[in-house]
């Protein structure tokens, strides 16, 4: 699950495990490339501390085998396990048309098709399936929706907004039918 970034900051990757006895990280990487985690300079964690520079050493499912400056056995790798790792977003490109930085959804009002406020957006979320976005109802209650075309028809940054239009079975936002 990736989780919202601090303010300024895109994360681009969590270090899942060390890899071998020499230090080398294992990275699930968020960018559209893994390979591209290391192209936009050194990253920091999440309180914008730089940590190193990557030289990537080979690829795994979903992710990267990185060597790091200064992280050299295994306690080493493994004591970063679970460390977020981030640029500054002005080192990133401007996303494509219908493309957005996960950090960019965050705090969206969502609205229904008619203008109906449903919430707020937390985040999105991908768990193997495609992703998917959280919303918090005015009531509280979480509501998933996939962020597909059919079920997120338009978002709207400039006037930071999300018209969902969930299926009937996200509508519900996981309660028993």
């Amino acid at each position: 699950m990736q989780r919202p970034a601090p303010q300024g900051l895109v994360c681009l990757a969590v270090i899942t495990t060390a890899h071998g006895v020499r230090g080398a990280l294992k990275l699930r990487c968020f960018t559209e490339e893994p390979e591209n985690v290391a192209a936009y300079g050194p990253l920091c964690d999440e309180h914008g501390h730089e940590l190193f520079e990557l030289e990537i050493v080979g690829r795994t499912k979903g992710g990267v085998i990185v060597r790091a400056r200064g992280i050299d056995d295994r306690d080493a790798a493994e004591a970063l396990r679970g460390t977020h790792l981030y640029v500054p977003r002005e080192r990133l490109p401007e996303p494509d048309e219908d493309e957005f930085y996960v950090e960019d959804l965050a705090g969206l009002e969502a609205v229904s098709p008619s203008g109906e406020v449903r919430g707020k957006v937390l985040g999105v979320f991908n768990f193997g399936a495609g992703d998917v976005v959280e919303i918090v109802t005015p009531e509280g209650r979480p509501l998933l929706v996939p962020f597909t075309r059919e079920a997120v028809p338009e978002v709207d940054l400039a006037a930071r907004r999300m018209v969902v239009d969930p299926p009937a079975e996200s509508a519900r936002g996981g309660e028993e039918a």
